[in-house]
């Protein structure tokens, strides 16, 4: 695989308010206050390890964060908004994905964070989904594909000292581009189209790990001009069409068939998309008009129904100046292309997250 491409995995809890985010980047966890009040306590914790994170006394006149416990994972990643109480942590890991609880005096809250890294490619590629294991010690690894009812695609039993790979399920769509690794259990394809995108999930020993895999795209836009994000679709077949935009993977427009609905969100992100999206209700393709450089960025397109497809796009919004500047603008193109696309596909595993939880809870049930 392309070392300047991004691996990334996808893995986290989910609950009342599930938030995500791209690793590496920042994610806020809202209050839900405009004012912290004079006798207002406020607390961060980490529910299931019933530590506190960070707090503020209005009456005490403290803020205070303690990045330092739990081994240091949140060290000087933490942000606490003085006025409403707020917390943001920055350059997440894995680590962070975790089950958050705000105490707001008697009343709690909670919150649910995946830290998303995914994995994009151009078609044609191949790629390595790594199990980070250095050997193999779990008596059984599954990989799984999307969410269809034959989606087992490859497996290994150390008991049993079998190596399997299912490429003829799912149509055939992977004959002979599957390759399991017997030692680390990771697990390659090769040639990849867009019938190989979306959700791969190893399971193992207590433990599950999501892969999202994504066909990416570049595009580069004069400011003032519109640009199209083509879904490549000749007419509305399937379910549902995404559309996401961001590190913390915001939908901006929606296409559902089942209940006849288009939407656009062209007031979120601060109003940056308003009265600029046009979606296309027989394509799904997303026009942005009158584009500025707060356009710039990763959109994801997520297309569900009897078949998957995602694919996410980088667009770079130049204005005449950096038009002129051909050397600036060429730099800034080939750095995109070495650095790839950092969008996360979370917002299909906040669709899919509980039915992939149940799975997870299935295979630990069959495990004991």
């Amino acid at each position: 695989m392309d070392s300047s491409r991004p691996l990334k995995v996808c893995c986290g809890v989910f609950g009342d308010e599930l938030r995500s985010v791209i690793e590496g980047f920042s994610v806020t966890l809202n209050s839900g206050l405009t004012e912290i009040k004079d006798d207002d306590v406020i607390q961060w914790m980490l529910a299931n390890e019933n530590t506190v994170i960070a707090e503020i006394n209005k009456q005490a006149d403290r803020i205070t964060v303690y990045d330092d416990v739990l081994d240091g994972r949140f060290r000087d990643r933490l942000k606490l908004n003085k006025q409403t109480g707020s917390l943001t942590i920055t350059n997440t890991t894995m680590k962070h994905a975790e089950h958050y609880e705000l105490q707001i005096n008697s009343r709690r809250q909670y919150f649910f964070l995946t830290v998303c890294v995914e994995i994009s490619v151009k078609e044609g590629d191949s790629v390595t989904l790594n199990s980070r294991l250095t050997e193999m010690k779990d008596d059984v690894i599954q990989w799984k594909f999307g969410n269809y009812k034959n989606s087992l695609i490859a497996e290994i039993n150390t008991w049993a000292n079998n190596i399997t790979v299912y490429d003829d399920v799912l149509d055939g769509r992977f004959r002979d581009r599957l390759k399991l690794d017997k030692q680390t259990g990771s697990l390659t394809i090769t040639n990849i189209t867009a019938e190989h995108t979306g959700r791969y999930t190893i399971y193992k020993k207590y433990m599950g790990m999501t892969f999202i895999l994504a066909l990416y795209d570049e595009i580069s836009v004069k400011e003032g001009d519109s640009v199209t994000l083509n879904s490549a679709l000749t007419e509305m077949k399937f379910d549902q069409i995404l559309w996401t935009f961001g590190p913390e993977i915001t939908k901006i427009a929606e296409i559902n068939k089942q209940s006849d609905r288009i939407t656009v969100y062209d007031d979120v992100l601060d109003g940056r998309f308003r009265d600029r999206l046009k979606l296309d209700k027989q394509t799904g393709s997303l026009t942005i008009t009158n584009t500025t450089t707060e356009h710039t960025g990763y959109y994801l397109l997520h297309i569900t129904g009897a078949k998957e497809s995602l694919k996410a796009i980088r667009v770079s919004v130049y204005d005449s100046v950096h038009l002129c500047g051909s050397t600036e603008a060429v730099i800034r193109l080939v750095l995109s292309a070495l650095v790839g696309v950092a969008t996360v596909i979370l917002l299909v595993y906040d669709i899919r997250s509980r039915r992939a939880e149940q799975d997870l809870a299935h295979i630990h049930t069959s495990g004991t």
